[in-house]
């Protein structure tokens, strides 16, 4: 059984998948800003607590909690996501930047926290988005949120050149529609063909196993747009 680190697991996709491999008998912590739905679930293979990504105090109180109960990490999930649907001209920069503050800077510093916890065998799995993917089809009022996915697709192809020889594997994943909250908020009334369930599945079981086959990949788990 593996220990899985899954970061945004409130509602949607990191919800069911925190529960799926936690079915499995996998160990998980599970952290979102609101910990309530998890802990709800009273899963006793599941530890959480609240946890904001762009807060530096939270940051440290997952460092130690590390250190003292959850020491090796086999796959951490990078799942949390800020959404802003705005236009562009009518953005300010603070709003821009915590959508990166989270999206970008928050991966990177959980990422670099955890890197060191994980052995050769592990992999880091972060989600994007395919608005974040060159050359696919882009939506209005997304320009922060977009940009930031694309910068994730980056980071992982750097971190999986500079950790090639030590491991752990890093891939991308970049998500067309899926029926979540998140979607909605971007896209009211548009009804997307695949569940927050069924895309869980599919990324519980890349987080297991697809790093025997893929490092520093994007894959692009889409059939519709957006």
């Amino acid at each position: 059984m593996a220990t899985i680190l899954i970061i945004g697991s409130s509602r949607g996709i990191g919800f069911e998948m925190a529960r799926l491999f936690a079915d499995e008998g996998h160990q998980v912590l599970a952290l979102s800003r609101n910990e309530r739905p998890i802990a709800d679930l009273k899963h006793e293979n599941i530890r959480t607590f609240s946890f904001d990504l762009a807060d530096a105090a939270d940051m440290k109180k997952l460092a130690m909690f590390l250190e003292t109960d959850f020491s090796k990490i086999d796959v951490l999930i990078n799942n949390a996501g800020k959404l802003l649907n705005q236009p562009f001209l009518e953005t300010d920069m603070v709003a821009f930047e915590e959508v990166y503050r989270v999206n970008v800077f928050g991966v990177a510093a959980v990422t670099q926290l955890v890197v060191p916890r994980m052995p050769k065998t592990g992999h880091v799995v972060t989600v994007s988005s395919m608005g974040g993917v060159q050359g696919s089809m882009k939506f209005p009022g997304l320009s922060a949120y977009s940009s930031s996915k694309a910068a994730v697709i980056t980071l992982t192809e750097l971190w999986a050149e500079e950790f090639k020889e030590t491991g752990p594997s890093f891939n991308v994943l970049a998500l067309g529609a899926v029926q979540t909250e998140m979607l909605e908020e971007a896209f009211p009334g548009y009804q997307a063909p695949v569940t927050a369930l069924e895309m869980a599945t599919y990324i519980k079981e890349f987080a297991l196993n697809g790093n025997k086959l893929y490092n520093g990949k994007l894959l692009q788990i889409s059939s519709t747009t957006p």
